[in-house]
């Protein structure tokens, strides 16, 4: 039973799961056995298909996994305070914007990124934390020009993330598209980024470098 078996292109665990033996007894009953092309095929085949299923496998528990720590970790963050929010955008904006240096005084508050969740943090963070006006605020795309067919959507997309106006981007700036490029984000999932900028704001950036020095010196770092 366990060579027709065998002939017929099954493997040895599905023979042993029907011919309860040793292994190493059935190895010795089919080391002579000759398998054609297509019994082969049937095993190689098999072999595949558990290695896939094996690999989606793991690839749902990963995610589920995942799934589970981050939804645990969201349960460590409570309602925000105002100060809590004022920490969050002077460390964002201590990552992400523009700072004076010596040399280059008079630096407005200018923040960029390409994510839109964290244009949008920092953008309610102005309104709603530092009580910025609307009318203060101005918004520019920066996109890569091989992607300028798309300039209709890219700026419809920024204004639905942001909940402004199609009239208020003020400018789009064409940056040149580099053929030999590292830059994952290329295809129709791209939408350049967002520059944001306040008006007459010099004064408003030296008090964020403020509030980021004294984050920097109650946290004992030199």
């Amino acid at each position: 039973m366990s060579v027709e078996l065998r002939k017929r292109g099954f493997s040895y665990a599905e023979i042993l799961r029907k011919v309860p033996v040793a292994k190493s007894t059935l190895s010795l009953w089919l080391r002579d056995g000759q398998l054609s092309r297509i019994q082969q095929q049937r095993l190689t085949d098999k072999r595949r298909a558990g290695q896939l299923c094996g690999a989606q496998t793991r690839r749902r528990q990963r995610v589920e996994r995942t799934e589970t720590i981050v939804r645990n970790a969201q349960k460590d963050i409570e309602a925000l305070t105002k100060r809590e929010k004022l920490l969050i955008g002077a460390m964002l904006y201590w990552a992400e914007g523009s700072k004076e240096k010596e040399g280059n005084w008079g630096v407005g508050v200018h923040f960029s990124n390409s994510d839109h969740r964290m244009v949008r943090v920092f953008q309610k963070w102005l309104i709603e934390v530092l009580e910025v006006q609307n009318s203060d605020i101005r918004y520019e795309i920066y996109v890569h020009d091989n992607h300028a067919y798309r300039l209709s959507k890219i700026r419809k997309f920024w204004s639905q993330k942001l909940s402004i106006s199609l009239r208020e981007i003020s400018r789009v700036y064409f940056k040149k598209h580099k053929v030999k490029s590292n830059r994952k984000n290329q295809g129709n999932g791209y939408y350049g980024l967002v520059r944001i900028r306040v008006r007459s704001s010099s004064t408003l950036n030296r008090k964020i470098s403020g509030w980021i020095e004294g984050v920097i010196q109650n946290w004992g770092i030199v």
